[in-house]
């Protein structure tokens, strides 16, 4: 009990430590730009979330360490949260465009590289896969809200896409069931960043933007409906759902798929 007790603490340590990374990038970003209070707040927001959220996730999951790739994936959610809080300053003022590119850049060629530290270091795990796929989840979602006010709300139909689908299978329980490993799947959810970076980082006309985020979407959408058919198609034989029920997922709140 007093090993676990150990084990524990220095997870949640690993926690308080990123929290804390975050809120001194809030502070360089704040001095930087004079980052106003919906930034702040945002910001401190997302820190605070992230923080609870991951520590109960550790506490549950019993891991002996919080290991490399988690790590990666911490340092993205840092990055992640920096984003967040500059589109939310940008309803205030305008947003500094280079700096949200650069951050969103960073984040996104960060994408994969804990999924290879994990299989590298064999400290691959059901919370590190969940961990990585809410991080960019939530990305898509914050370049959504920003390139939204550009090009019109439609846009938000590309980050809330996923969560749209987490709420359908509360009520759909088949859609809960595994799906096959798709290269096609893959290649689009990365599509998603790097099509909502471009239009945002608005360096193109708005025609091209405007071409580039329904791309984004048609894809999204062409994805999850060859996903949703083929989890309806199969519902029937039952092994889906009943294995996957039978597996009480790890917390982070949202149900995610597999690093």
């Amino acid at each position: 009990m007093a090993l676990n007790n150990t084990f524990d603490a220095r997870l949640q340590q690993e926690t308080a430590v990123g929290a804390g990374v975050q809120i001194l990038l809030l502070s360089l970003l704040g001095s930087a730009i004079g980052m106003g209070p919906a930034g702040w707040l945002t910001g401190l927001v997302f820190a605070f979330a992230t923080w609870a959220v991951l520590s109960r996730a550790l506490h549950r999951s019993r891991l002996s360490s919080f290991g490399p790739a988690n790590r990666v994936t911490l340092g993205r959610a840092t990055l992640v949260g920096g984003v967040t809080a500059l589109v939310a300053d940008s309803f205030e003022s305008s947003p500094p465009v280079t700096l949200l590119v650069g951050l969103t850049a960073v984040a996104l060629l960060l994408d994969g590289v804990d999924g290879k530290v994990a299989r590298r270091t064999g400290t691959s795990s059901a919370l590190g896969a969940r961990f990585d796929m809410e991080v960019d989840a939530f990305l898509i979602l914050v370049l959504s809200v920003y390139v939204s006010t550009q090009l019109g709300p439609w846009v938000l139909l590309i980050g809330g896409m996923r969560y749209a689908f987490v709420a359908a299978a509360r009520v759909a329980p088949w859609l809960n069931a595994p799906l096959p490993p798709s290269f096609a799947r893959k290649t689009v959810a990365a599509l998603q960043g790097i099509c909502l970076l471009l239009a945002g980082a608005d360096l193109l006309p708005h025609t091209a933007n405007l071409g580039i985020v329904l791309l984004s979407l048609g894809s999204l959408v062409w994805s999850f409906g060859r996903d949703v058919l083929w989890l309806y198609g199969n519902s029937g034989t039952g092994a889906g759902v009943e294995e996957t029920a039978a597996v009480e997922p790890l917390v982070l709140e949202l149900e995610l798929a597999g690093r």
